[in-house]
């Protein structure tokens, strides 16, 4: 299941990672063991934060993807499930329309 995967990360301990040299270190480990299809960096609510796109096998695999981020970031985590355009094209959006035609 895909999922987009919003996340937070508070002043501390990200500032004392970026003024010791070790926050690119941590980013490139936390994402090499998450492996997003995407990744984009952003301000969030005046703090450092970012989305990634992932792709769970099933919901087991939610922790394995948080933990990371708690534990790395003490980051703030939201997974919102999400489709593609071949997805939603296997809905059935038409057939389901038309119960209410």
């Amino acid at each position: 299941m895909r999922m987009i995967v919003e996340m937070e990360f508070p002043l501390e301990p990200f500032n004392t990672m970026v003024k010791n040299g070790t926050a690119g270190q941590v980013i490139q480990k936390v994402m090499e063991a998450i492996k997003p299809e995407a990744m984009y960096f952003a301000a969030r609510n005046g703090k450092r934060g970012g989305t990634m796109i992932v792709d769970l096998p099933d919901a087991s695999s939610i922790p394995k993807i948080a933990e990371h981020l708690f534990l790395a970031f003490e980051a703030s985590v939201d997974f919102h499930p999400c489709m593609t355009p071949e997805d939603l094209a296997k809905a059935g959006l038409d057939e389901l329309g038309k119960q209410y035609a």
